[in-house]
């Protein structure tokens, strides 16, 4: 069983809290999109990453490192709410070796990453359009190689990301093979909602009860409950699993 995460638009510099062990899986195809962004000039780089002029020369600057120099592992590099909830500094080390073994990182740049993959600060985003490059698109880039190392071993994949990293994997998906979507829902005003910033602690702090608790069956994650989710059956199935909050 594997879970794939969403990365976090923020990153941030931390090469002290864990050595990078490994390296990532498709570093031949992140050069060619690297390559590609360090030719493009402030303007193009901006349409690329929809960003304004502080963000683009940071990013832009970043651009002048090697994918292989000031590695850093993914697992800490991101810095967002669903990776603080995730909590890989306070983790022993079997929890940390069962998110090296049964977790995946999309990205945009990188494909798929494990949380220990040496990775450099950067900005992209799935659905950017890549102006100038050959595949405007990086779901068209990627393809199904995302997909098809996911199920290399495994046929069953558990779905934290969100709409725009899961679509780069769902649509190759078949009938024999799982690919179960978690929701967190609230109730609001009557209507039961997804509330975007507590889906995210949600998706962590489910991440890591896996991890802690050696998850190795669909059915034990129904018995996560933090933040007050509850699991509910009516509204689950074989491809979706509902917690849900009054």
């Amino acid at each position: 069983m594997k879970f794939i995460i969403a990365p976090a638009k923020k990153m941030k510099v931390d090469q002290d809290s864990f050595l990078v062990k490994s390296q990532p899986i498709f570093l031949d195809k992140a050069q060619i999109l690297w390559d590609f962004l360090k030719k493009q000039n402030f303007e193009q780089l901006q349409k690329i990453w929809n960003a304004n002029d502080k963000i683009v020369r940071q990013n832009q600057k970043r651009l002048q490192t090697p994918l292989n120099r000031n590695l850093m592992p993914a697992v800490v590099a991101f810095d967002g709410i669903q990776y603080q909830y995730l909590g890989a500094d306070v983790l022993e080390q079997g929890a940390l070796d069962y998110l090296q073994e049964n977790l995946r990182i999309e990205s945009a740049l990188y494909g798929l990453l494990r949380p220990f993959d040496g990775v450099v600060p950067y900005r992209l985003e799935m659905q950017a359009g890549m102006v100038g490059f050959k595949d405007y698109s990086l779901y068209h880039f990627w393809g199904s190689d995302l997909y098809q190392e996911l199920y290399q071993d495994d046929d069953c994949v558990i779905n934290l990301a969100s709409k725009e990293y899961s679509k780069a994997i769902a649509p190759y998906v078949n009938d024999k093979q799982q690919f179960i979507s978690v929701f967190f829902l609230e109730k609001r005003k009557d209507k039961w909602r997804q509330i975007a910033t507590h889906s995210k602690m949600a998706r962590g702090a489910m991440m890591r009860f896996a991890a802690q608790n050696q998850i190795e069956d669909v059915t034990q994650l129904t018995e996560f409950n933090d933040f007050g989710f509850k699991f509910s059956q009516a509204d689950s199935n074989k491809t979706i699993l509902t917690f849900k909050k009054e």
